[in-house]
């Protein structure tokens, strides 16, 4: 045998492992010469029309330095009263997934502040976008096009989905069009990493650069396997290390897009840590895998339905939970009202129980009533062993009207102010007695996603 031969039979053994059923990624018949040729264009001329490039223009304001904010320095320089903006743009991918109503998903980061958003098909037509709803945590977006003449992807389901089998990721990298990468699925179910809230990713060695976030990735029948979403690149490129949002997780977050503009999380009421092997020996148990019960709330569904403290969470609807990184993921995706069967470890013994999801529980505060700069601004505690929120110690920005006081001072929906004039922020109460009792103005320390930033509000 020839190695041309032994080449060509290397690749017909690799097709027939990669999956026994038909491929839409078809053989051509020849050549020319009698040699047939492997190729993903017959698959590709199927899928391409369903990935569009997404276009933002919008506009931010710019940062002062706080000595600009002071109204006798605003008037010595001659600054003018109205905040300083900035305009911005950014470029990205997305997918269509629904054609009949003109449903793109994408990342939030891609079309996040943007004041106009427009998406290129893959025939030409540049179409202006609306959006539906964005979920910052996940780095989800819906946003709709008019359905006029549009190609969906097929969804997949991601969970059967194996290490090891091929896909190709489609986007607009470093906006220079409709780009084609190929490579594996390299890991599944990669979370910890501190990119987003709430993280499941696919990880893959297919070549993804800035500009592909919010395209495809798909398997080599053209189904929709995830959305490519973050690279970890050090260098600032791609170094094969590549992560896809997996597609059962984005059914679950559009559906509550759609229906309601944002997820609604829902209340469970406890806190949890990893099982460790230490943990493990110590409750005298064999499991080196799940979820530990570090506290349940008092009268929350966790504690109506019976967990305690030192449980060990195996399973959730029969899913195994191999972290506590997993089991917030799972609470994340699940709808208010929603009963899920919890199966424990206690006392060496398992246990499955029912756990009803519930509605959120939280005090608010209106702005106007602790400051008028503070004006249109809707203030929350954050409830211990919420899931979301609860590694971080602050009061929660739960609304912010647009165009109000505090919208111009620089506050958003879902800022967490840590402090106030250098003063711990822990609860509502001390919102109130740090804001009332400021002699010049408010130098408000806060997270906003996985930042952490300053506002001086005179």
């Amino acid at each position: 045998m020839d190695i041309k031969s032994g080449l060509r039979f290397i690749f017909v053994v690799l097709i027939g492992l990669v999956s026994s059923q038909p491929l839409h990624a078809a053989l051509p018949v020849s050549d020319g010469q009698g040699q047939p040729l492997p190729s993903l264009a017959p698959m590709l001329e199927q899928v391409l029309p369903a990935v569009v490039n997404i276009s933002t223009r919008g506009r931010v304001r710019a940062a002062d330095n706080p000595l600009m904010q002071d109204p006798f320095f605003r008037r010595f320089f001659g600054v003018p009263d109205q905040p300083r903006e900035r305009a911005t743009q950014s470029l990205g991918s997305g997918v269509i997934v629904d054609a009949k109503n003109g449903y793109v998903l994408t990342n939030n980061h891609v079309i996040d502040k943007a004041d106009e958003i427009t998406v290129t098909l893959k025939d030409g037509r540049s179409l202006t976008a609306t959006l539906i709803g964005k979920d910052p945590e996940a780095d989800v977006a819906v946003i709709q096009i008019p359905a006029e003449k549009l190609v969906a992807v097929t969804l997949t389901d991601s969970d059967r989905v194996r290490v090891g089998d091929f896909v190709v990721a489609i986007g607009n990298p470093f906006g220079l069009g409709q780009t084609v990468t190929s490579g594996i699925v390299s890991a599944k179910g990669r979370s910890g990493l501190g990119i987003e809230g709430y993280e499941d990713f696919i990880q893959t060695d297919a070549s993804i650069n800035p500009g592909n976030s919010g395209g495809a990735l798909v398997n080599l029948r053209g189904e929709l396997v995830g959305v490519n979403t973050a690279i970890l690149a050090p260098g600032g490129g791609n170094i094969g290390i590549g992560f896809a949002i997996p597609v059962n997780m984005l059914r679950t977050l559009m559906d509550q897009l759609v229906a309601h503009g944002e997820v609604r999380r829902g209340r469970v009421g406890l806190s949890v840590q990893d099982l460790t092997a230490d943990l493990a020996k110590a409750f005298g148990i064999k499991e080196t895998r799940g979820a530990v019960i570090a506290k349940t709330l008092k009268d929350s569904p966790a504690e109506k339905a019976g967990l305690k403290t030192g449980d060990v969470v195996v399973a959730i609807n029969g899913k195994p939970v191999s972290s506590s990184a997993e089991l917030r993921n799972i609470f994340g995706l699940l709808q208010i009202g929603e009963v899920v069967v919890v199966e424990v470890i206690r006392d060496g013994k398992p246990r499955t129980l029912r756990v009803t999801i519930a509605e959120p529980v939280s005090v608010t505060l209106e702005g106007k009533r602790v400051s008028p700069v503070l004006q249109g601004a809707t203030f929350s505690a954050i409830e211990e062993g919420n899931l979301t929120y609860g590694r971080i110690e602050g009061v929660l920005v739960t609304k912010v009207e647009s165009g109000s006081p505090a919208w111009r001072a620089g506050l958003r929906k879902n800022d967490v102010i840590v402090s106030i004039n250098r003063q711990p922020v822990p609860h509502l109460d001390a919102l109130q007695r740090i804001v009332k009792t400021a002699q010049r103005g408010l130098l408000i320390n806060l997270r906003r996603g996985d930042e952490a930033l300053f506002i001086l509000i005179q």
